[in-house]
């Protein structure tokens, strides 16, 4: 009988699985490959991480999540922490990809491209973003903090390149650093509450940014001048 498709229900959302007709009219889960199955797996770690601390999340919760065993997610992973790190550079490396920064345009406006993209990450990766940026058990391991660290190292080039420049002085540093920590916990707080529209929260963050260049010139005559740059090209 030919090959077909259904529709699986587990925890970790709603996929479609193909599914063959053995010879017996038996049906059986069609074979992934290694790839595809720990792939299969960190997914269903991020959905279940992003609801609960990882403290609170079994090997089994993962194996139910994903529809596999429970000797399936020890052979691929070892052990609890080993998945978690896995999951985290999982929602790392997406994030990375998305935020390939625009290369044409004004500052300002670069600057607007990133964050957006930054938030369709959010939006359309909550669970993976929610993991990341909660960063797990308090005792975590210094891989955990190395990913998290690399997350936000990313983020400051990005930002530095759509300013054009890539090496900032400690005033600009620590506001461009400050500003990052704005955009975590207001995207934290719109995923838990989404009380305010997407758009206007990104208007918000971008004034808040002008807003700390101004600040910040006050302390560094060269950030006094693209402050004036910054804001000249603003229309808001």
């Amino acid at each position: 009988m030919a090959d077909r498709t259904v529709t699986d229900k587990g925890q970790a959302g709603h996929r479609t699985v193909p599914v063959t007709r053995g010879p017996g009219g038996g049906r059986g889960r069609r074979r992934l490959s290694v790839a595809e199955r720990r792939d299969e797996l960190i997914e269903a770690s991020l959905q279940l991480f992003s609801h609960r601390s990882p403290e609170n999340v079994s090997i089994d919760d993962v194996a139910v999540a994903a529809g596999a065993s429970r000797a399936l997610v020890y052979h691929y992973f070892g052990g609890k922490q080993e998945l978690y790190i896995a999951a985290l550079r999982s929602a790392a490396g997406q994030l990375s990809d998305l935020l390939e920064p625009p290369t044409e345009g004004r500052p300002i406006d670069r600057l607007r491209i990133s964050l957006s993209r930054y938030f369709d990450f959010v939006e359309d990766h909550a669970a993976g973003y929610t993991t990341l940026l909660r960063g797990g058990p308090a005792n975590r391991s210094d891989e955990v903090g190395e990913i998290i660290d690399g997350v936000r190292q990313l983020l400051l080039d990005r930002i530095l390149l759509a300013l054009g420049g890539d090496d900032p002085g400690p005033i600009l540093r620590i506001t461009l650093r400050c500003w990052m920590a704005l955009v975590e916990t207001a995207a934290l707080d719109w995923l838990e509450r989404r009380d305010v529209p997407r758009a206007q929260l990104e208007r918000l963050l971008v004034d808040q940014y002008v807003v700390l260049l101004h600040v910040a010139g006050r302390h560094d005559p060269a950030l006094a001048a693209l402050f004036e740059q910054v804001a000249h090209e603003d229309p808001g």
